[in-house]
């Protein structure tokens, strides 16, 4: 599925991923392809993009993210690249 992270000044990620896990203002959840349409505010957290085995992250400050026809489009005031480290 297309990706796209945008703030007010720029778009800060565009590529496809597998799936993107995303802080919601009620807990994280997370959307693969060919998920249902979907429009839902996000909280203040971390955003989890993988694709091709890997994993790209950006914390955000809250936004909203919209999926629809396998296109994610994530709204944020800020997002900005994050290095985390997952336990395997």
């Amino acid at each position: 599925m297309k990706l796209e992270i945008v703030t007010p000044d720029k778009k800060v990620f565009q590529g496809p991923a597998s799936g993107v896990q995303v802080p919601g203002i009620e807990g994280s959840f997370e959307v693969l392809e060919n998920h249902a349409a979907l429009v839902s505010a996000l909280g203040e957290g971390t955003v989890r993009i993988t694709s091709g085995g890997k994993a790209e992250y950006f914390d955000i400050d809250g936004g909203v993210i919209e999926v629809l026809n396998n296109t994610v489009v994530i709204l944020a005031e800020t997002a900005v690249p994050s290095i985390k480290i997952e336990n395997k």
